[in-house]
């Protein structure tokens, strides 16, 4: 743990604990074994035409009611409300592929749509997603849904393969001028590799490790691009701060009560 942590207060264990599955579902060993190497996997197509244009249409409703004082990166923790969002995270496609990364039993812990705006001039700074999370271990994949293409074009993510493998990297308060979506930015000295951009169809997912640098620059086109993201971790993972109370135990058990279980929302809110 470095000493400019975000939640200094805090013992945690933030190692990258690579993935073992003597019988995966749906990846292969060797793509399990370029997840421990390069911390990320891209280009799985879940959903069909039909159901990629109704993913669309769904986060289209959701921005449309949203208050006068929130904008499109607000939608975050909609899955406690929202049947469409709640079955998304529960979709057993992606189930199985989370499986092969973190074993039999885990949760869902948090959502949260990213979505830049054509030509909203936002970035997201490099970062590490467990720096700025009180969990421990450090075993949380985040899949990254594409609601929209994501391309070069329009500000897609990117990667530093193999940032992952070196811990808690330095962070450091975001320069106002980034007007960057997050508060945080790892230092300059830790990028050390050139980024490989996660380009994605809509209906399509990529898979990250909470210990990954990445980010995205501005949205300088005239087209949005937004991606879900759904965070999954380890049942045996501890949330401080009240972190576990939005949680879905997706898979197994969670032996150690270290997780709520949300039922699904008893109604639409959209």
């Amino acid at each position: 743990m470095t000493n400019d942590s975000t939640w200094p207060h805090l013992k945690r264990d933030l190692k990258f604990y690579p993935s073992k599955c003597e019988q995966p579902r749906r990846l292969s060993q060797e793509q399990i074994e370029l997840y421990n190497q390069n911390g990320y996997l891209k280009g799985f197509r879940i959903f069909n035409n039909k159901k990629t244009a109704a993913n669309r249409g769904y986060l289209d409703k959701l921005l449309a009611n949203l208050e006068p004082d929130r904008n499109s990166y607000s939608i975050n923790g909609y899955h406690k409300h929202c049947q469409g969002l709640y079955d998304l995270v529960v979709n057993p496609t992606i189930l199985e592929y989370i499986q092969d990364l973190l074993g039999p039993n885990f949760v869902c812990w948090g959502t949260h749509y990213f979505c830049k705006m054509p030509g909203d001039g936002k970035t997201v700074s490099w970062h590490q997603d467990a720096h700025y999370w009180p969990l421990t271990p450090s075993k949380t994949v985040t899949v990254w849904l594409a609601i929209d293409d994501a391309d070069i074009e329009n500000a897609c993510m990117q990667f530093i393969p193999g940032s992952h493998r070196r811990g808690e990297l330095k962070h450091h308060a975001s320069d106002p001028a980034e007007d960057n979506v997050l508060y945080r930015t790892a230092e300059a000295t830790e990028i050390r590799a050139e980024p490989v951009h996660i380009e994605l169809k809509a209906g399509e997912i990529s898979l990250h490790s909470d210990l990954l640098l990445h980010g995205s620059p501005r949205n300088d086109s005239n087209r949005r691009r937004c991606g879900l993201t759904m965070r999954y971790a380890s049942t045996d993972v501890i949330a401080h701060e009240g972190w576990n109370k939005s949680s879905i135990l997706c898979c197994g058990v969670d032996a150690d009560g270290n997780w709520a279980n949300l039922p699904r929302p008893d109604k639409e809110v959209v």
